[in-house]
């Protein structure tokens, strides 16, 4: 995994912002001073104009224009009283403050000559960046619930290879990303993965039998985002030396973790 670098306060400006799909946002932010610290697999923290609202929304970094220094979050709307619906409705122009870029991202490794990209619903937003950072193959494999495809094109352009599968059957293979995998026989040399927890489970079994390297992005509800609350662990093989005891930190030590480290 990557260690994370300095994260900053800064207020930004929304550049642009569209709805993708049902659900589904694309927004785009100004915000040079944490673009350039940026990595793939990282997340920021927005803090909602509504000042009732406490708690910063942890989103994961789609990815980063550093040159222009833009900010690209894709994101989802949790209901119509949560925190995303009411960023779902800024405009271009809204200024508000984003702590980042937190959390340890995903190495560029050259170790793997053919790195399977996993990204299953909202987790695959926050791969996008890492197929344009990863040097080598890199083979996408993406799993949507319908025919929503949400990012599919971004992938095509990005990535070396494209598998996709549907839930419904409505596109591609009929099934996950797993299925997906095996029925065009591909056996990558790496994983690297984010997405719910019953695909990350199941790569990690798959990986596994075969002895392939699986690094994976877990999600939790975040409070700080820092470290400090504790309220986003999980399950770990070894002593945490911060809490002395099997946890481990998403937004601290992760969120990106060797699977060889988490009880899934």
């Amino acid at each position: 995994m990557k260690e994370q670098g300095m994260a900053v306060k800064s207020t930004c400006e929304i550049v642009s912002q569209k709805k993708l799909c049902p659900g589904i946002f694309d927004l785009r932010l100004n915000g040079p001073e944490i673009t350039k610290e940026a990595s793939a697999g990282q997340f920021v923290n927005l803090f909602l104009n509504d000042r009732s609202r406490i708690l910063p929304r942890p989103l994961s970094i789609c990815e980063t224009d550093k040159e222009k220094g833009i900010l690209r979050i894709v994101y989802r709307v949790t209901g119509e009283k949560a925190g995303t619906a009411e960023l779902s409705g800024y405009l271009p122009g809204t200024r508000m403050e984003v702590l980042g870029p937190l959390g340890n991202g995903f190495l560029s490794d050259e170790r793997y000559p053919d790195i399977a990209v996993v990204g299953g619903g909202i987790g695959i937003p926050p791969l996008l960046g890492l197929c344009r950072e990863l040097p080598g193959k890199k083979t996408a494999v993406l799993g949507y619930r319908d025919h929503s495809l949400f990012l599919k094109e971004d992938f095509e352009r990005t990535a070396d290879r494209l598998l996709v599968a549907t839930e419904d059957g409505s596109y591609a293979v009929r099934g996950n990303v797993l299925d997906a995998m095996e029925a065009a026989e591909y056996v990558p040399s790496c994983i690297m993965a984010c997405g719910p927890l019953p695909m990350l489970r199941a790569l990690k079994m798959w990986a596994g039998q075969r002895n392939i390297p699986c690094f994976i992005s877990m999600e939790e509800r975040m409070a700080c985002g820092i470290g400090a609350c504790l309220g986003c662990v999980v399950r770990s093989v070894k002593t945490d030396p911060h809490s002395q005891v099997k946890n481990k930190r998403v937004c601290r030590d992760g969120p990106v973790f060797d699977a060889k480290e988490i009880e899934l």
